[in-house]
């Protein structure tokens, strides 16, 4: 009974997103490969709907959303879906295409005629030649674009070479959008300089944090070190309360790990492009600001500091 209720409870209160999947698996019968639901899925978030859906990155098979395959996995402990090694298949009677705004129900109707007969191999085609930046991680890609289409592949990638320091925060952004900045500008290492890397957000905690960045070719290290204590994070409102908390900082941590930072300026000399990453999006309510300001303070530090 108490199973019961608890599913009753989280059909009534899903995201919308999750009923986006469903509606779309509802559409062609109950069932779909792993591939074509990511793919159907990129495809409808090209539209410009009312509400937003997901985000992707591209993927060892083209374009690729770590938050919609987290949630088909929260739809499976519901048990809503069902997975086998190759598909997703709806498992409730619940008509989620009915629970969709006019707009997005018009779509995945129109999916279900325009998509109907489409392999997965006929998906990949469509979205790697429409949109060949989700390609160019691809270890597929050769099967699915021609010699010139491959070419033109190059113009997608970034061949920025120049060593230079990041800083990023990922307040209000999404994992994938997180990671596409990241990779557009070639950014080959992530060091994480918050003191404890758990967040509430999707993506943000150091495990899932660690196994999206390798996922798409970058390296991620972890310097809990040079963070600030949780504890002193709180009650940050105005500006001059965060430039409070960093003039601490700067005081009395960055003089007490300056081995950390020759460690971060070591990586940096190694893998060219890396950044540091906190949760702020603005660089002046991060502590990663002033870190960045320390470490170019070595003397062997002849190179760039820029701020995503």
């Amino acid at each position: 009974m108490g199973c019961v209720l608890a599913k009753f409870i989280y059909i009534w209160v899903m995201y919308y997103r999750r009923k986006i999947i469903l509606s779309l698996l509802q559409v062609f019968n109950n069932e779909l490969d792993k591939i074509q639901v990511q793919k159907l899925l990129f495809l409808h978030s090209r539209y410009k709907t009312k509400k937003k859906t997901y985000d992707f990155v591209p993927y060892k098979y083209g374009c690729f959303s770590f938050h919609a395959n987290a949630d088909l996995n929260t739809l499976k402990k519901y048990g809503i879906v069902s997975e086998s090694s190759k598909t997703w298949a709806k498992m409730d009677k619940t008509n989620y295409l009915a629970q969709l705004n006019m707009e997005d129900k018009k779509i995945i109707s129109d999916f279900a005629i325009m998509y109907k007969n489409k392999t997965n191999d006929d998906l990949i085609d469509l979205t790697y030649k429409r949109y060949p930046y989700y390609a160019i991680n691809s270890s597929i890609v050769k099967k699915h674009l021609s010699k010139e289409e491959l070419k033109n592949l190059d113009n997608f990638r970034s061949h920025e070479s120049k060593t230079v320091l990041f800083t990023i925060g990922y307040e209000g952004i999404s994992l994938e959008y997180y990671l596409n900045k990241l990779i557009k500008n070639n950014i080959k290492l992530l060091c994480d300089v918050r003191k404890n890397a758990l967040s509430m957000k999707y993506g943000f905690s150091k495990s899932q944090l660690k196994n999206a960045c390798e996922r798409v070719g970058i390296k991620y290290v972890h310097i809990p070190e040079v963070g600030i204590n949780s504890d002193k994070r709180q009650k940050l409102i105005t500006q001059k309360d965060y430039d409070v908390l960093f003039r601490e900082y700067v005081i009395n941590n960055l003089p007490q790990t300056t081995d950390y930072q020759i460690k971060i300026l070591s990586l940096l000399k190694e893998y060219k492009r890396i950044a540091l990453t906190c949760f702020e999006a603005d660089k002046c309510q991060c502590h990663r600001t002033h870190l960045a300001d320390a470490i170019s303070k070595f003397k062997e530090f002849e190179y760039e500091i820029k701020h995503l």
